[in-house]
C-alpha cells in the first residue's frame, strides 16, 4: 500500500467514524430551553467537537491498523474481487 493510499484510507475512516460519534451525548438547544436567537432550537447546546474528534481519531486509528493490516497480508487482493473475470 502506498503512503497516498494509506492516508485516503484513514481519512476516508476518520470522517465515517466521525460522522457516527457525533449523535453520541447531543443535547439540543431545547432541551436544555436555552434556546440561542438566531439559532434553530435543534442546534447543540454544547458540540462537544474537541473531544468527539479524539475519540474519532482513536478509534479510526484502530480500525485503521486492521484495514491496513488485512489489506497488507495478502488475504483479499483486487482479483478475489473479480466476479466478473476482467483482470484474468
Amino acid at each position: 500500500m502506498t503512503i497516498t493510499a494509506a492516508i485516503v484510507l484513514f481519512a476516508v475512516t476518520w470522517f465515517m467514524v466521525f460522522f457516527c460519534v457525533l449523535p453520541l451525548r447531543f443535547k439540543s438547544q431545547a432541551e436544555e430551553g436555552a434556546v440561542t436567537p438566531g439559532t434553530p432550537a435543534s442546534a447543540p447546546e454544547d458540540p462537544m467537537l474537541g473531544k468527539k474528534a479524539r475519540l474519532t481519531t482513536v478509534i479510526a486509528g484502530v480500525i485503521f491498523a486492521g484495514l491496513y493490516m488485512l489489506i497488507n497480508s495478502g488475504l483479499i487482493t483486487r482479483h478475489n474481487m473479480d466476479v466478473f473475470h476482467i483482470l484474468n
